[in-house]
């Protein structure tokens, strides 16, 4: 005699027995570089290779590259994050945009405190390897050529060259203050004051431009003091036409 099927529920154990195995979540872009700085440290630069990030990270190799161009674009890939996050930022309204980069280096500085201990791991790995050094250098010309544009389209009447030189020591201010909290220990009690040493620091740097690109002007001139000595007997009428005659000859003005 068949048997018809059961129309009774599994049981919550058989049903986990037979479920699929949930899938693990991929690893986002920053996160894979991320596994690629820590190989980098422990392996070095040269002896990691794109398949060993790959397998790594739980990723195939073509998953992998089509995230990177290659093994040299790893290790900056939050700096490209980072920068289309600044392009969004100067896509907004600003009142001024020169308040508008300084705000724009403070959340590069924030981000990479957030993310501080595989950052210092980076840090580690360029200053070991040569290659990684000029591409950082090419990195940082990157941020500071998006400032100067940004301050040129935004300010068209400030100097290409006032906005250029705004660009450039609003990016070695940042890159001061970030370099002093890489490479601060983790009980630094200084590391703290950073945040609000590099606002003050940017704040100088402000100040240091004016928005029109002019240099900052000293006190207005006040008005000219013109001192006369006459004998206290001469006549009144005659002194004020010899006052007269006096500053009509040092100002060049025509008798009348």
């Amino acid at each position: 005699m068949t048997v018809p099927p059961s129309t009774e529920p599994a049981s919550d154990e058989s049903a986990r027995e037979e479920s699929p195995p949930a899938r693990q979540r991929a690893l986002t872009r920053v996160e894979v570089a991320d596994v690629a700085v820590r190989l980098f440290r422990e392996r070095g630069y040269e002896a990691t290779s794109a398949t060993e990030i790959a397998e790594a990270a739980g990723v195939s190799r073509s998953t992998f590259f089509r995230q990177f161009r290659s093994k040299d674009d790893v290790i900056f890939a939050d700096h490209d994050e980072l920068l289309e996050q600044i392009a969004r930022h100067f896509e907004l309204p600003h009142a001024d945009p020169w308040l508008a980069v300084c705000e724009a280096a403070t959340m590069v500085f924030e981000r990479f405190r957030e993310r501080l201990e595989v950052v210092r791991i980076r840090d580690l790995v360029v200053r070991e390897t040569p290659v990684l050094h000029d591409r950082e250098t090419v990195m940082v010309i990157r941020y500071e050529r998006m400032f100067a544009s940004y301050l040129r389209s935004s300010a068209p009447a400030v100097p290409a060259l006032a906005a250029i030189r705004f660009a450039a020591a609003v990016t070695a201010t940042h890159n001061y203050e970030l370099r002093r909290l890489i490479r601060s220990t983790a009980d630094d009690p200084r590391a703290a004051a950073l945040p609000a040493e590099l606002a003050a620091e940017l704040a100088q740097v402000r100040r240091m431009f004016r928005p029109d690109g002019r240099a900052t002007a000293g006190p207005a001139p006040g008005p000219e003091l013109v001192v006369a000595v006459f004998p206290a007997s001469m006549d009144p009428g005659d002194l004020a036409r010899a006052v007269e005659e006096r500053l009509r000859a040092a100002t060049g003005t025509p008798a009348l």
